[in-house]
């Protein structure tokens, strides 16, 4: 089946203007909530498989509020937490306990190797540049580090209501770009509850450099 070449075209929007609607989102709390309940399978999934960090370093790419890097820390209190996001006006509902970054996903201003784990739910979809940003995520972890990416499945395009420059995946497309950085990837359909069949809407990559 061939997708149709606009899903996948660059946006045709400005990363001001992007960090600008999620700036003015953030006193949003409805729709865009600075808590998550803990059940909810995109948590469980990404506290299971990044398993004890001790005292590790993980990375929220595009966490807005810090929601899941909260839960993350709650069960890690030893390991660094850091949340990254383009929209300060986001960070600053980030919790004290989690160490807060502005900056775009395709330009990541932190070291080669820095963290044992990385992850990006429903934040690559809103990523200027995919490839560029799945190599920033890659490039900042560790050899033999985690890394997990939760986003919507391209195949159910349209149901939901989009920004301009939002962008779903092909499940193969994101495990070749993976591919590129990391010796082992993966992907599965998931629910956003456990106890609920997947219908196709999420998909979760998941992959160890």
């Amino acid at each position: 089946m061939r997708w149709p070449p606009w899903l996948y075209q660059k946006p045709k929007v400005s990363l001001d203007e992007i960090r600008r609607s999620f700036n003015e989102a953030a006193a949003d709390e409805e729709h865009f909530p600075s808590t998550i309940d803990p059940r909810i399978y995109h948590v469980q999934l990404i506290l299971e498989y990044f398993g004890d960090l001790r005292t590790g370093r993980a990375l929220d790419v595009g966490c807005g509020k810090g929601r899941f890097a909260r839960i993350l820390k709650e069960r890690n209190p030893d390991a660094l937490v850091a949340g990254l996001d383009l929209a300060e006006a986001m960070l600053r509902f980030v919790p004290k306990e989690i160490a807060p970054c502005s900056a775009s996903m395709t330009d990541l201003p932190f070291a080669n190797d820095s963290f044992d784990a990385a992850y990006a739910t429903e934040s690559l979809e809103h990523a200027v540049d995919i490839e560029q940003a799945i190599a920033e995520i890659c490039r900042v972890v560790k050899p033999g580090g985690k890394i997990v990416i939760i986003d919507k499945n391209a195949e159910h395009w349209g149901r939901l209501k989009t920004p301009a420059w939002e962008k779903w995946f092909r499940r193969k497309e994101l495990e070749k770009l993976l591919g590129r950085h990391c010796t082992e990837v993966s992907s599965r359909f998931i629910s956003y509850w456990e106890d609920v069949e997947p219908d196709g809407l999420f998909l979760a990559w998941l992959a160890r450099k």
